[in-house]
């Protein structure tokens, strides 16, 4: 067993930074409306899940052209939809406990210069704008990368690689902490080391077994 020492902590926005329930949102919106699907968990997922969203991530499709396809797919009134998508990005709350997380690494960089945090968020782009014009402390983070800046997505190894190349990023001193493990997965198969993170309550006890160094 070797120890890995942590410099480059990699944070995803969704759920670990930021609140992102997307069943919980469909529930506030639709209201038990779940058009023709089962519950708002499949709804969402029909939604988020989908390759329209996962395009709009990517930054090749417009906020307007996912309005529109997702609601001729889903058989759902355009504005009605709109007025779901739309502000999504104003919307998205910090979470506390992350926020105090990243404000102990602040203070920990001030005595250590190794230490450098990242983030890296599958984001349209309308979205990235609004948070980072809302939330000053996305200027703590050294660098990071939102997917739809780049035209690429988690968990494809391009946004990782992008990532790494711009910054320097030694594997063996790197931490990602995500909430899907696909993308975990990702960063494990170029020798990051991962959190992932089930519920963003967890993140500062999962933190602090890698802040001083972890066994790997």
């Amino acid at each position: 067993m070797s120890e890995k020492t942590i410099h480059n902590f990699v944070f995803d926005f969704g759920a670990v930074i930021f609140e992102w329930n997307p069943a919980k949102r469909v529930e506030e919106h639709f209201k038990g409306e779940w058009h023709g699907h089962s519950s708002a968990v499949d709804f969402a997922k029909n939604i988020f899940g989908s390759k329209t969203w996962h395009d709009f991530d990517k930054g090749v499709l417009s906020m307007e052209s996912v309005i529109e396809q997702s609601a001729k797919r889903l058989k759902i009134d355009r504005d009605r939809l709109q007025s779901f998508i739309q502000p999504i990005g104003e919307e998205l709350v910090p979470l506390e406990g992350s926020i105090r997380c990243l404000e102990s690494l602040v203070q920990k960089k001030t005595a250590d210069s190794s230490i450098r945090l990242f983030y890296l968020s599958n984001m349209p782009e309308p979205y990235a704008r609004e948070l980072e014009r809302r939330h000053a402390f996305i200027k703590w983070f050294d660098a990071g990368v939102f997917s739809a800046d780049v035209k690429q997505a988690k968990p494809d190894l391009k946004i990782y690689q992008l990532l790494a190349e711009e910054h320097s990023l030694n594997p063996d001193n790197t931490l990602f902490i995500d909430d899907q493990l696909l993308n975990i997965q990702a960063a494990q198969s170029m020798g990051w080391s991962g959190i992932h993170l089930e519920s963003p309550e967890l993140l500062s006890a999962k933190l602090s077994a890698f802040i001083n160094g972890k066994k790997a």
